[in-house]
Parts: structure tokens; sequence; C-alpha cells
């Protein structure tokens, strides 16, 4: 197993000793799963296999149940993730308000087609379904904050502020 991993805040950390201390939050409650999972992602920006491995055994039930809840939800990525997260509303409403072109903007100015994420994982860009937001669509979630009526101009000064936040 991997004894470190970077955690969300870019330090390393040991991750048997943090995927315990999330398990030990949770009394090590298999009904608890869902969300030791989303404090492990939390922590790490993803779930690393090493993590699920550990989450598997701590809990006494079979990897492939682990996996399948890790894999089930759109929500968990087993994938490491930007410190920066752009999700681009691509609903029915947002959609003909333009979604597509935001989401072209966004892959044009962070160099990252939809789904991808920088060497660095400083950016990671996604489309969504559905943010439920449609009233104020064009829609884009960025680290977790919704944006609303999103216009170029609104994604360039969206870009600016993420970007002076990384340096």
């Amino acid at each position: 197993m991997v004894s470190e991993a970077t955690s969300g805040n870019g330090q390393q950390v040991c991750l048997c000793e943090k995927v315990e201390e999330i398990l030990d939050r949770y009394n090590r409650d298999v009904s608890q799963l869902i969300s030791i999972l989303q404090d492990i992602q939390e922590e790490f920006r993803y779930l690393p296999k090493e993590a699920l491995e550990k989450v598997s055994e701590a809990l006494s039930v079979p990897m492939a149940q682990v996996y399948a809840v890790a894999t089930f939800f759109k929500a968990f990525s087993l994938k490491p993730k930007g410190r920066h997260v752009f999700q681009v509303c691509m609903g029915t409403a947002c959609h003909v308000r333009g979604a597509p072109l935001i989401l072209e903007k966004l892959e044009r100015e962070l160099g990252l087609k939809n789904g991808e994420t920088s060497k660095d994982l400083a950016y990671t860009l996604e489309s969504v379904n559905c943010v439920g937001a449609c009233a104020l669509g064009p829609v884009v979630v960025v680290n977790g904050e919704l944006e609303g009526h999103c216009s170029q101009s609104k994604v360039d000064a969206l870009l600016r502020k993420v970007k002076g936040q990384s340096s």
C-alpha cells in the first residue's frame, strides 16, 4: 500500500493514517460507507485505490462492494482532480442559453478537454447533466460554488479569480 499521498491542500500525508482517522470518525460503521468515501475524496481530491482497499479491509466488506459504491455516484472520482474544479451544467435550460459556448471557452482558456485534469493538478474541467439551478442558466460550478447567468466575460472574471488563488 502507498504510504503517502497528496492531500487536498497539497501537503504530503500518510494515506493510511488519514484513512484510519476518517474510519475512526465514523466508528468503522459500514452504514457510513458513503460518508467515509466523501471524506476521503475531500482529503485527497479523489479516491486512491489504496484508500479503497483500506476501507474494504477495515469495514470487512468486499472490495467489489466498495468499488461499486465509488463508481456508482458521479460525485466520486477514481482519478485525481485539480485544486480548482470547473463544472459546466449541460442541462436543457443551460444548454439552450449557451452552455456549450461556455464549455468551449473554458476548454480554450484552460487548455483542457471536457473531463480532463491538468498535468500539474491545478484544474479539472467537467460537464454535468444538471445542477438544479435552471433559472440561473447557464451555470458553472467552480470549486463547489455556483455561478449563474454565465457569459463569456463572467467566465473571464472567474478564471482571473481562480488563477489569482493559485499563485
